[in-house]
């Protein structure tokens, strides 16, 4: 019984060393530019003004935003709304999930 699983684990272990390859080093490879930087730096400049042609963001069209109402209207709004009272409520707070309609007329109280 020791014997059988010493050769399996041997038959194990040189197949895992003969499937490891390792990969050769090479070396650093040398340089073959054609180009000199001052010949680049200008087709480099035009790519960067281009943008990234292979982006998703390439071929959208952003459509224009129209205002309907008025900057100031807006924020007035969003004033109101945020201190309008039991603006901060839950439903997951109250019981089956509704919020109760004395609680929506709720007045800010000092130490409450």
């Amino acid at each position: 019984m020791k014997t059988s699983n010493i050769l399996a684990a041997a038959a194990l272990s040189l197949l895992a060393a003969a499937g490891a390859h390792a990969e050769t080093y090479e070396g650093v490879q040398p340089l073959s530019a054609g180009y000199s930087r001052a010949d680049v730096a200008p087709q480099a400049a035009a790519a960067a003004r281009e943008g990234n042609a292979y982006s998703d963001a390439a071929s959208a069209v952003v459509a224009p935003v129209l205002a309907s109402t008025d900057r100031a209207e807006v924020r007035n709004e969003a004033v109101a709304a945020a201190h309008a009272p039991g603006q901060n409520l839950r439903r997951e707070a109250f019981a089956d999930s509704v919020i109760p309609s004395q609680a929506r007329s709720f007045t800010r109280q000092a130490g409450l």
